[in-house]
């Protein structure tokens, strides 16, 4: 019968680890969840917030479509989203959101379903 011993390691000095990578069509889905995650938000059919993202190096430039609930106040939904989604952003992905565009596509009514 073999034994696996629990033997301490030294790790490599973090430069010689390797690198790690996060996609921007990860970023993507992590400014499109925060932003969905804003109240005053809503969903354009079955669409939440449309992101694309840009950039280089560890700077990225986001490009935010969504749809703001009527009668929510636009500019205080949208301010509250561009904290939300730059802080999600840079604390789950490690990049520096250098700009940040949100576009106000659509003003719709929360409008409760009628059953018939």
């Amino acid at each position: 019968m073999s034994r696996v011993l629990d033997v301490p390691r030294e790790l490599a000095e973090p430069a010689e680890r390797g690198t790690l990578t996060v996609a921007h069509a990860v970023v993507r889905k992590v400014a499109q969840h925060a932003a969905d995650q804003v109240p005053g938000t809503t969903r354009d059919g079955k669409k939440g917030a449309r992101a694309k993202v840009g950039g280089l190096d560890n700077d990225v430039d986001l490009a935010l479509d969504l749809a703001v609930g009527y009668p929510a106040p636009v500019r205080t939904v949208v301010g509250v989203v561009r904290e939300k989604v730059t802080e999600e952003v840079e604390l789950l992905t490690g990049y520096h959101v250098r700009t940040l565009a949100v576009t106000v596509s659509a003003l719709l009514p929360d409008v409760p379903p009628r059953v018939r």
